[in-house]
């Protein structure tokens, strides 16, 4: 990302009240937030309690997608503009046409520029009435599912809370509300005096940009080594940066997705199954990015949307075969998360994410007879989960490279990992598993000093974000020296929902898609929603 300004103050009278005992991480850390709008706003001490300010700028949200041919706005590049100022330009946004058609550039006012390459680069203006900001911050979060969770409970008491990412995910709510218990909060003011502005470099000089700013491109558009076919539109976030949105039919979409999360040679029955769930995920997670005018972005908090002339025959022929068709549960399509690999057995939700439990997300042992057989959930026993890991014979996808694993962590190590969030902390000197789910993976990890600071807690996703060499949460923990521990696992991801590494293996085994689906969505439906259906 690029340089950013310091935009947030802690209100200290109201931090003091959540100092606990105990320094608890769960995806939710107190630090200090960010402000990425032309890099101005001044920094103030807000008054408790202050309300009728925005909470954010106002972007207008993206249509919401109602059938199997809709578009979905995806972003190919946020933050572009940011860190601008008013001496310098942020890295300039270059665009450049795949063939001999030039590219056609429209922007709200109906300046126009046709050219096979145009160059876009960012100026800051002042406003002509400076915008006054007001919210309480909760965050940053390890991912979507666990903002979205605090955000629907603050919902739930009639609070306009929003899920962001200005650089990590932040639930915000205006001033004044009710805190969430058990959630740190960190108060934010700022005026917002300037903004950054697109500006186009042509012969006969710069002229800026206003926005929504169209973009076709005939031949398409060179990107990152691919080529998308838009069009396209630059627009405005909620932080003042800008974002190159793709708005591409959600069939074309898939196309650019399941090449990059299953890899196109995988079995056919496999290959469709992947489809069905990036479809059902897509449609199921389009208001992800809403605050910032778009339904979802190209990376992996996300599913990785890449180059869809990538995609193969294979590919193409399980889009087809599959056309339309999702998993639902109650009408609706489900919450579709998958990974590449489960270790042989498969999580809840509630395990990987701060969510509620849902049916279809739920810990099953995934193998043969005999493995189901071998194991009896719950696994929160360290010896059961051990027992576990040092077997392998009758589990689906063993052939996966990460499907066991051992890492090593130091003191060291965990000391520099955590310098951000617990910088108090001197020398771990204990790891401890406090909690396990029903699948046996960790849901609380404790570290220790040598002094007497209060101990860190890790929990959920929070755990695999900020220790990054652990494939998974399954495991178990060993000391092997003083200050030496070795973690030995199982799988490579969250573990719930499909498991690649099984769907592969179950579809050389004959398996169906919808014997697969149904084998790791137990309940859901398999088909059109009804407001997908073709009209007559």
């Amino acid at each position: 990302m690029m340089g950013v300004c310091r935009g947030e103050a802690l209100a200290k009278t109201f931090h003091r009240s959540l100092i606990r005992s105990k320094q608890v991480i769960s995806g939710a850390l107190v630090l200090l937030g960010v402000c990425t709008v032309g890099c101005d706003a001044q920094e103030v001490i807000p008054p408790v309690g202050s309300v009728g300010m925005p909470t954010h700028q106002a972007v207008q949200a993206p249509p919401v997608p109602m059938s199997g041919r809709s578009l979905l706005w995806v972003a190919l590049q946020p933050y572009l503009g940011q860190g601008t100022t008013s001496s310098r330009s942020a890295p300039s946004l270059r665009l450049i046409s795949a063939g001999h058609q030039p590219l056609l550039l429209k922007d709200a006012r109906g300046d126009v520029q046709r050219a096979p390459v145009i160059t876009i680069t960012w100026r800051l203006v002042a406003l002509e009435e400076p915008l006054q900001l007001s919210r309480q911050v909760a965050g940053p979060f390890a991912s979507f599912e666990s903002a979205e969770q605090v955000a629907s409970q603050w919902r739930e008491l009639g609070v306009a809370a929003v899920v962001a990412h200005p650089s990590e995910w932040e639930v915000w709510a205006p001033q004044g509300v009710q805190p969430l218990p058990g959630v740190d909060i960190r108060l934010w003011q700022g005026i917002v005096s300037t903004a950054v502005q697109p500006v186009i470099q042509g012969d006969s000089g710069d002229r800026s940009l206003v926005g929504p700013i169209q973009i076709d491109a005939p031949d398409g558009l060179s990107w990152k080594g691919g080529v998308y076919l838009g069009p396209f539109q630059l627009q405005v976030d909620a932080y003042g940066s800008w974002t190159l949105v793709e708005h591409v039919p959600l069939e074309r979409y898939l196309e650019g997705v399941v090449p990059h999360e299953i890899g196109a040679g995988a079995p056919s029955a496999a290959l469709a199954a992947q489809t069905v769930l990036a479809r059902t995920w897509a449609l199921a997670n389009s208001h992800r990015f809403a605050l910032d005018g778009y339904h979802l972005c190209s990376d992996t908090q996300c599913q990785v949307y890449s180059d869809p002339r990538q995609a193969s025959f294979g590919v193409r022929q399980a889009i087809v075969s599959t056309a339309g068709k999702v998993l639902s549960w109650k009408e609706q399509p489900i919450n579709a998360v998958y990974h590449a690999s489960n270790g042989g057995v498969m999580a809840a939700g509630s395990e990987a994410w701060s969510m509620e439990s849902v049916p279809y997300l739920r810990a099953q042992l995934d193998g043969s007879v005999g493995w189901v057989d071998r194991f009896l959930l719950p696994l929160t026993e360290r010896v059961v989960v051990k027992s576990l890991l040092d077997n392998a014979d009758g589990a689906y996808g063993l052939g996966h490279p990460r499907f066991r694993w051992t890492r090593t962590l130091t003191a060291e190590q965990l000391k520099q990992a955590l310098r951000l969030v617990a910088p108090s902390l001197s020398m771990p000197q204990r790891l401890t598993v406090l909690e396990r789910g029903p699948s046996g993976r960790v849901l609380s990890l404790e570290i220790r000093d040598e002094g007497h600071q209060p101990p860190v807690v890790l929990r959920l996703d929070g755990i695999r974000r900020h220790l990054r060499q652990l494939p998974s949460t399954l495991f178990v923990v060993e000391e092997v020296g003083v200050g030496v521990w070795q973690l030995s696992g199982g799988g490579f991801g969250h573990g719930a929902g499909l498991s690649q590494a099984g769907a592969v293996d179950l579809a050389r085994r004959g398996w169906t898609t919808e014997q697969i689906l149904s084998h790791y969505y137990p309940g859901t439906t398999y088909g059109p929603l009804p407001e997908m259906k073709d009209a007559p």
